[in-house]
């Protein structure tokens, strides 16, 4: 697909990043906004994450080729509420792409949509599903704003009259949780439920159903998260080998099957395709960052 005359001369580039009103930092770990004109035409992979994706769009529907379930089909979304997975998704565009998106703890899911995360796990939604009128109306809201600060300022504003205290996340699925972040996913099983008290089972019942995924699931997607990051990052492109041990893998061949199982190509494939393209790399996930503080109620 070629781009359009008019795109390529009045060609736009955007990408901000920031983080929100810090009554809302318990929820959400940062906005992320974009805008871009005249660009190639790609197929991005929205990768497997710690955070819950909420993406509303401003000049055009965002296109979801793929969703993580392969029974879901491919559709358009002004609007999308997305649980965790361990599959990624293939998002096109034709050169155009625009629209906001809100990471989001996924504990945190009580307290900004009143369902538990488990919910949505592996799905992608309009978040009219979930919110009802709310959703078209926040994305109303920041099609009327004038630039990114007035964004995210209204988004601020909307997600802190919908907070409301959650009360219902238990205790022990929260430490199991902040555990696993805190080792970077090298937490077993077994360590997260003497921690907790539970027994192995109930903790994995529990944590699925406030999550969408079992722990040992959390501790696969926390660890390749930082590795995919790390590998993305700007500056010298870290070996592959040294990566695997930095991150908690066995070997460069274990982070090369875990990387193939979660992003759906090989660690370089995806450097190729995205991590060393700047351009592409400001997609709809944010590109690379720091971890965020954690959800705490």
């Amino acid at each position: 697909m070629t781009r359009n005359l008019a795109d390529a001369v009045d060609a736009v580039d955007e990408a901000v990043r920031a983080r929100p009103a810090a009554a809302l930092r318990p929820y959400v770990a940062w906005y992320s906004g974009y805008r871009q004109r005249g660009i190639e035409p790609a197929v991005h992979r929205g990768l497997p994450s710690p955070y819950l994706t909420f993406i509303l769009t401003l000049d055009e529907p965002l296109t979801v080729a793929e969703h993580p379930d392969p029974a879901q089909p491919g559709d358009s979304y002004a609007t999308l509420l997305g649980g965790l997975h361990t599959r990624p998704a293939l998002i096109t565009h034709d050169g155009r792409q625009s629209g906001v998106q809100i990471a989001v703890h996924p504990l945190a899911a009580r307290a900004l949509f009143g369902l538990p995360a488990g919910e949505l796990a592996g799905l992608d939604v309009p978040a009219e599903a979930v919110l009802g009128a709310e959703g078209r109306r926040w994305q109303e809201r920041l099609l009327d704003a004038a630039d990114w600060p007035a964004r995210f300022a209204a988004l601020d504003g909307a997600l802190l009259r919908a907070a409301r205290p959650s009360g219902q996340v238990p205790a022990e699925v929260l430490r199991a949780w902040q555990a696993l972040r805190r080792s970077n996913g090298a937490l077993p099983v077994a360590a997260l439920a003497r921690e907790t008290g539970w027994s192995s089972r109930h903790l994995q019942d529990r944590f699925r159903r406030e999550t969408g995924l079992t722990p040992k699931a959390a501790a696969r997607v926390i660890r390749f998260d930082r590795a995919r990051h790390l590998l993305g990052a700007p500056g010298p492109v870290p070996r592959l080998a040294e990566l695997a041990v930095r991150c908690g893998y066995f070997d460069q061949a274990h982070l090369a099957r875990e990387f193939r199982a979660l992003a759906g190509c090989a660690p370089s494939a995806w450097l190729a395709a995205e991590g060393a393209d700047a351009a592409k790399f400001r997609n709809v996930q944010g590109g690379a960052g720091g971890p965020a503080p954690e959800w705490e109620p």
